[in-house]
């Protein structure tokens, strides 16, 4: 070797003559630079070949979740949709129901007062129906809004309808009470021997007003309460004998005389068609009767007007 060649001895172990090769030193610098050369281009070629891999599967990544995104979106904007026709068919139906409440006070002749008379309040009209067909990538914040401001308007107006429908069932359940305190049925069987009005005495034989009715019928025909009450009196009476008042509220009570034995004592509440007492012929009677009155007010009433079976 000298100073500008090298030489490379091979050799082998199979029998084979040696092989010398010489090289410059120019040339084998040549060789190991375009050898590091190759080494770093070919590196180059791998690291761009897995960045381009690496950017190829997170684009997909980014695709699939943008497309993901997009769904969700779009999901998002139906449910919208659909919440935007819920509330106008929740608007239709509280609208009904006030169509409903307003029949209903027609027929029962109850008067609505100035703030009941609209759901949506004084002066307030009916808000339009939402359109859930919009364009929600071009209008998603103007529906946001109006639902929003309708569901607003629709909490003040189911309160305003809750506070309509209070008070309707307030005055039936008052109605109900008053018909449930009223006279309506007969209370006992017989068949009517005085009216109601002027008569003739069977005492005197004078001109007399007679303040009831007289049912004949057999002593001990149960007598029934005509209506829903209280008894506050249960005992004898001068010449009516043994009678029982009951006190049906609103200014209403009767009274049931000449009985042979009183069943509900004094303090008694009883309901209509409850068995009070049974018929007699006590006190100044002419025979087995029943005498019935019913006073409005502490006055004497026809009792025939609140028989109705």
């Amino acid at each position: 070797m000298n100073n500008r060649n090298i030489t490379f001895i091979i050799a082998s172990n199979t029998g084979s003559s040696i092989k010398k090769i010489v090289m410059s030193r120019i040339s084998l610098f040549v060789i190991g630079l375009f050898f590091c050369i190759g080494i770093g281009i070919t590196g180059l070629i791998i690291f761009d070949y897995c960045r381009l891999k690496f950017d190829t599967i997170r684009s997909d990544f980014l695709a699939a979740q943008i497309a993901g995104q997009d769904q969700e979106i779009a999901g998002q904007r139906k449910q919208i949709q659909l919440f935007a026709a819920e509330i106008n068919t929740l608007k239709t139906k509280l609208v009904n129901l006030n169509t409903f409440e307003k029949k209903i006070r027609i027929i029962a002749n109850i008067e609505k007062t100035v703030d009941q008379d609209n759901v949506f309040g004084v002066g307030g009209s009916i808000p339009d129906d939402l359109d859930a067909n919009i364009l929600l990538s071009e209008k998603h914040g103007s529906l946001l809004r109006e639902m929003h401001e309708q569901v607003e308007q629709l909490s003040i107006a189911s309160e305003n309808q809750q506070e309509g429908f209070e008070s309707l069932l307030q005055y039936l359940d008052d109605r109900k009470n008053l018909l449930a305190s009223t006279p309506a049925i007969s209370p006992t069987r017989g068949w009517v021997t005085s009216h109601f009005g002027y008569r003739k005495s069977p005492f005197t034989g004078l001109r007399e007003f007679h303040k009831g009715l007289d049912i004949s019928t057999r002593i001990g025909t149960p007598v029934i309460a005509t209506a829903d009450g209280l008894v506050t009196f249960s005992n004898k009476k001068g010449l009516l004998g043994n009678m029982v008042v009951i006190d049906h509220g609103h200014g209403m009570s009767t009274r049931y005389a000449h009985l042979s034995k009183i069943l509900k004592p004094s303090g008694s509440a009883v309901k209509r068609g409850d068995i009070i007492a049974e018929v007699g012929n006590t006190g100044r009677s002419t025979g087995p009767h029943l005498h019935y009155d019913v006073r409005l007010n502490g006055i004497s009433v026809s009792p025939e007007q609140y028989i109705l079976d």
